[in-house]
């Protein structure tokens, strides 16, 4: 194993190891209320991106920033986008997450989306927040496909071609043939499904009020069962891809994972329905800006375990504790030898 990759110090409670417990446990629990200022980004090629600003915000102008990047048909909805800008919020940090196009509480406005290695919107973002905010300490979060995109955008831009102090990447389908593949296959095929059904209503709706570049009728799309399908008939030719497997292999961020600069910490557990348990083993070594930190279990973007009696989010603690960790301007080579401490709150 490579000096780069360890072990996390999540533990599964007693009867709640199951990897598909773990993933939707945390659906099950109530999400922390948070109140928000909406913002439209306009992009340059004329679409646009839904930004979640969390109230209250900081008064100072150089309080640091965290930047969310949800996963596949996420929102400030989803579970872990709210406990991650809560727990953010509330040590002080600005908190925000980016809707990528069409996520938000309006359609977008171009035909085209967004897929798993479109860096583009992210990086005009956290230009314009560096505009905006020069002397913050930053961080960029990402999740599940969100967590794809930003390790391929961290990789493409150097050391330094972001303003950040460092990236954080959750459950990331690295390599995106495995994983949709693996989603299709056994219980998992339920989260394939859930998933596909929220995409083809979107393509859908575009489809009822304009044509799409796409050589595709309205009951076609609807018998597109598998990610396979959907993405070599919709993804592919939206998003200027030959196919599936174009996409896959030009998307997929893991085969950059030993080009990254920027200080990057990596969560996975080995046992993620959305991908294969030996994900790692089929890309390269990380380099040495990277820390990966597998757990046994924990399924996809789940690890709950039980705390003080209740049960509660490591993947937040040991979010809160790296952002502490950058906050504290801590030099690289500390971070990436410190081994997780787990927290009470979350």
């Amino acid at each position: 194993m490579s000096r780069t990759i360890v072990s996390a110090d999540f533990r599964a409670p007693r009867g709640f190891g199951n990897r598909h417990v773990q993933t939707l446990l945390p659906r099950l629990l109530p999400k922390p209320w948070l109140a928000r200022d909406t913002e439209i980004l306009n992009l340059p090629d004329g679409d646009f991106v839904e930004l979640a600003w969390v109230r209250p915000a900081p008064l100072r102008d150089d309080a640091p920033l965290f930047m969310l990047f949800h996963g596949l048909e996420g929102s400030f909805d989803s579970p872990y986008a709210r406990s991650l800008l809560a727990m953010a919020s509330k040590r002080g940090w600005r908190a925000m997450m980016m809707h990528f196009r069409g996520c938000g509480q309006a359609p977008n406005r171009l035909p085209r989306a967004y897929h798993s290695g479109d860096t583009a919107d992210a990086y005009w973002l956290i230009g314009q927040v560096a505009q905006r905010y020069p002397h913050a300490i930053k961080v960029a979060t990402g999740v599940s496909l969100g967590a794809n995109m930003l390790v391929k955008l961290v990789a493409e831009q150097g050391g330094d071609g972001l303003d950040l102090a460092g990236a954080i990447a959750i459950s990331a389908p690295l390599d995106l043939a495995a994983s949709a593949d693996a989603l299709n296959n056994g219980f998992s095929r339920y989260y394939q499904r859930h998933l596909l059904k929220s995409l083809k209503r979107k393509v859908a709706a575009k489809m009822a009020q304009a044509p799409l570049p796409i050589s595709l009728s309205p009951h076609q799309l609807k018998e597109l069962d598998s990610f396979w399908a959907y993405d070599n008939e919709v993804t592919a030719p939206l998003h200027g891809f030959s196919s599936a497997s174009d996409y896959y292999q030009r998307a997929s961020a893991g085969r950059l994972i030993g080009e990254i600069e920027l200080p990057t910490l990596i969560l996975h557990a080995a046992d993620d329905p959305f991908m294969p348990g030996e994900l790692f083993d089929r890309l390269p070594t990380p380099s040495d800006a990277v820390r990966v930190e597998i757990s046994r279990q924990g399924g996809h973007v789940g690890f709950m375990h039980f705390q003080q009696g209740r049960l509660r989010s490591w993947l937040v603690q040991r979010v809160a504790r790296q952002l502490e960790d950058w906050a504290n301007l801590s030099p690289a080579n500390d971070w990436l030898r410190a081994a997780p401490i787990s927290r009470s709150d979350n």
